[in-house]
């Protein structure tokens, strides 16, 4: 009887994306998969209602509308100084961040090279190395301030080593890599000639520190994939609208793959991703502004139910430990038992882990959302039972 390929049997379904499931059967608050409970800018509503009423419905150029690409490079370049990016011939429009790693990974790696990722990670990224036939080589970040040991990271690297994923602000901890850290990566990619991938997509979610793209560094500009996207800057999750940025000469390989991955994103979301990328300044200050208001609400209500709080510098997600609470419960049990009562869904820590031991005591709770979601799932951890001795 058939059966599915050796690659897809290595890993499962989206752990988030179950948790969310979950949510919506129990009627539980749902603070585990990042996305916005409240509208988007009004001015993009209007912009997609206006190219769809310019009957503006047909492909757009398979790597990216060049209204849509212009206004990518010239907010790049606006936002980072020093940055410039040729809308031609270096953009790459695609169907989200999930999509731009994909094809970029397919683009850029060949089967058995090596690919450097930090641990706690976004679940997608270890599949996308599967997928592209790469091996994924882990790095874990130390907390309490998930830091990098400089000795594991360069005996990580090697002579089959193709790239490194990074992310910042960082998904799950919500940390900000420092210069140190970049310069540190930086010459370790110089060293091994690997590409960098970096996932951008929080840059305007920061709390403390500053979000410096690797592109920005000496030497990075041509050795870095920054993959981008709408979703998170702008709250539009579901439109599936984001952006590579390389070489030339990446970007010829990422063009071919996404043409067959996907043939192209959406052309009226283009369009209103043309007004976005032309909001002025306050509107990303007004942005952080939100999201800190939105963490400092959810922190203090975690720390009174007796979780310990990992203070994220950025994007919009607190990694926590729940062991002072029931230390007998590895994670997956404790978000089922957190989701069906007192009825807050968050991700089980060992989803982030390629060795699920690291994430027993941890679960991720998502804050972007209303003060008053917010507040509703910190009356209900406010009444979560700790096991009788």
């Amino acid at each position: 009887m058939p059966g599915i390929s050796a690659k897809a049997q290595t890993f499962g379904e989206s752990v988030i994306r179950d948790m969310t499931r979950m949510a919506i059967r129990h009627g539980a608050v749902n603070l585990a998969q990042g996305f916005p409970d409240f509208p988007c800018p009004p001015e993009l509503k209007a912009a997609a209602k206006a190219a769809l009423d310019a009957d503006i419905n047909q492909y757009a150029i398979t790597w990216g509308a060049k209204r849509f690409r212009d206004a990518i490079a010239a907010k790049t370049s606006r936002t980072y100084p020093g940055w410039s990016v040729d809308p031609d011939t270096q953009v790459t429009v695609v169907c989200g961040a999930t999509e731009g790693m994909i094809a970029a990974m397919l683009a850029v790696l060949d089967p058995g090279d090596e690919i450097v990722v930090f641990e706690p990670f976004y679940e997608n990224y270890g599949p996308d190395a599967i997928l592209s036939g790469a091996v994924p080589r882990y790095v874990t970040l130390h907390e309490p301030d998930w830091s990098i040991d400089e000795a594991e990271l360069r005996a990580a690297f090697g002579p089959k080593t193709r790239g490194i994923v990074l992310t910042s602000p960082h998904n799950p901890t919500g940390k900000v890599f420092d210069r140190r850290e970049l310069e540190l990566i930086a010459d370790l990619c110089r060293e091994h000639d690997a590409v960098a991938f970096t996932d951008d997509i929080y840059e305007h979610i920061v709390y403390a520190g500053e979000h410096i793209p690797l592109a920005t560094l000496p030497g990075m500009a041509e050795r870095t994939v920054a993959v981008n996207s709408m979703s998170k800057t702008y709250s539009v999750t579901g439109w599936r609208v984001g952006w590579v940025i390389a070489s030339s000469e990446l970007t010829s390989g990422i063009r071919k793959v996404h043409d067959f991955l996907t043939v192209g994103a959406a052309a009226p979301l283009q369009e209103a991703g043309v007004v976005a990328l032309s909001l002025p300044d306050d509107y990303y200050a007004t942005l952080a502004a939100d999201y800190r208001e939105r963490r400092d609400a959810l922190l203090p209500a975690l720390e009174a139910a007796g979780f310990r709080v990992y203070v994220p510098d950025g994007a919009y997600y607190v990694m926590t430990d729940f062991s002072g609470i029931d230390p007998e419960l590895d994670d997956v049990s404790f978000a089922r038992r957190l989701v069906e009562d007192p009825g807050v869904a968050a991700v089980p820590g060992s989803s982030f882990y390629s060795r699920p031991e690291l994430g027993r005591s941890k679960i991720r709770f998502a804050f972007p959302k209303r003060l008053e979601t917010l507040a509703a799932a910190s009356e209900r951890l406010a009444r979560l039972r700790v096991p009788a001795a």
